[in-house]
C-alpha cells in the first residue's frame, strides 16, 4: 500500500517555520524566499486537509494541530538526519548494529568488554542506546536488546546471560573493620528508586534484622548507588557483577551475604533465533553469549541462570 507521506521539502519548511514562529526566519535558515516557504506549507496543509498556521495579515501563529504535528515532524527529521549521518560515516565494507541496553549494565559490564569484540570484528560498529523498560523490538530500529527477562518480551527470542545477584557493599571506612553483619541495621542504607522493597526482601532472604528497611536516600540507577557507596554515604544493595573491580581493589567491602532471592536474569533479546540470525548480529550474539559464559565460569559469584544450564531459549 502506498504510504501517505508529504514531501520532505514541505516538512522541512514547516518544521523550520514552526520552530521560529516565522516564515521569514524559516526562509533565511533554509536559503529560500518567504513566498517559497508559504507555498510549501500551503501544499502541506492541502495534503493533510488540516490548517497548521493561522494567518493574520503579515503574521502567522501555529495552531494546536500544528504544534503537535511540528513536534512529531521534528522528531522524525532528527531521526532521519541521525541515521543518515551514521550511514555516511560507515566505510563501504563496514556494518553497524543498534543495541538497546540497560544503562548500568552497559557502563559497568558491556562497554569494558566491547574492545575484544572490536578487535575480532573491526568492520562492525556497535551503537548502544539506553532503555530502562522492555519495549516492542519490532519496528523500534534496534537489532537486539540486552535487558532483564520479562513477560513483555513474549514473541521474541531470549537467551539468558547472567544472574543479577545483589550484595550489600560500602566503603571500608564506614565499618572500621568491624564484623558489620551485626551493625548493618545501624548503618545508613541506600536505595534504588525502582526497587523500593529490595532491602526488605534482602532482610528476609538473609535473615538479617532491619528495623526499618525503607529508610535511606534513593537513587535512580545502580551506577549512582555504587558511586554513593564509594563516597561513603551508606550501604548500597547492588549487583555483584558491577562491583567486582572495586571489591578486588578494596575500595568497597561486602561482609554481608549475597541476596540470592533478590535477583534478576539478564538476557539477550533477538527478533529471531540465533540460528536464523546472520552477519553482524550473529557475530555479536555469539560473542556476547560466550562472554557471559566465561564471566560466570571465572567468577562463580553471580550464579548461572537455570535456563542457561539447560541450554534453553525461547
Amino acid at each position: 500500500m502506498r504510504r501517505k507521506i508529504p514531501s520532505s521539502t514541505a516538512l522541512t519548511a514547516f518544521e523550520a517555520a514552526a520552530r521560529h514562529g516565522s516564515f521569514a526566519r524559516a526562509a533565511e535558515e533554509l536559503s529560500l524566499t518567504e513566498g517559497a516557504i508559504s507555498r510549501q506549507i500551503g501544499r502541506l496543509e492541502s495534503f493533510l486537509g488540516v490548517p497548521l498556521f493561522e494567518r493574520v495579515g503579515n503574521r502567522v501563529r501555529l495552531l494546536p494541530n500544528g504544534e503537535r504535528y511540528a513536534a512529531q515532524v521534528r522528531e522524525s527529521l532528527n531521526r532521519l538526519d541521525r541515521d543518515s549521518q551514521y550511514l555516511m560515516g560507515q566505510p563501504k565494507d563496514a556494518a553497524s548494529l543498534d543495541i538497546a541496553v540497560t544503562p548500568t549494565f552497559a557502563l559497568r559490564w558491556l562497554i569494558p568488554r566491547l574492545p575484544t569484540f572490536s578487535r575480532a570484528h573491526p568492520n562492525i560498529t556497535v551503537h548502544l542506546s539506553e532503555r530502562t523498560d522492555p519495549f516492542a523490538l519490532a519496528g523500534s530500529g534496534f537489532d537486539a536488546a540486552v535487558h532483564f527477562e520479562h513477560p513483555a518480551w513474549a514473541g521474541m527470542r531470549t537467551y539468558p546471560l547472567l544472574q543479577e545477584v545483589l550484595v550489600p557493599v560500602c566503603h571500608p571506612a564506614l565499618i572500621n573493620g568491624a564484623k558489620a553483619r551485626v551493625s548493618l541495621d545501624r548503618l545508613p542504607r541506600l536505595h534504588r528508586r525502582q526497587s523500593p522493597d529490595a532491602w526488605q526482601r534482602y532482610a528476609k532472604d538473609s535473615g538479617i534484622s532491619l528495623t526499618n528497611p525503607a529508610v535511606g536516600a534513593r537513587y535512580d540507577l545502580h551506577a549512582m548507588l555504587i558511586e554513593a557507596a564509594l563516597a561513603g554515604l551508606g550501604v548500597a544493595l547492588v549487583p555483584r557483577l558491577y562491583v567486582e573491580t572495586e571489591l578486588e581493589q578494596g575500595r568497597l567491602v561486602a561482609p554481608w551475604p549475597q541476596g540470592e532471592a533478590v535477583s534478576k536474569t539478564f538476557c539477550l533479546v533477538l527478533p529471531e533465533p540465533i540460528g536464523l540470525t546472520t552477519g553482524p548480529l550473529l557475530a555479536f550474539s555469539h560473542w556476547l553469549v560466550e562472554e557471559a559464559r566465561m564471566a560466570r565460569t571465572e567468577s562463580g559469584l553471580y550464579g548461572q541462570p537455570t535456563k542457561v544450564r539447560a541450554a534453553a531459549c525461547r
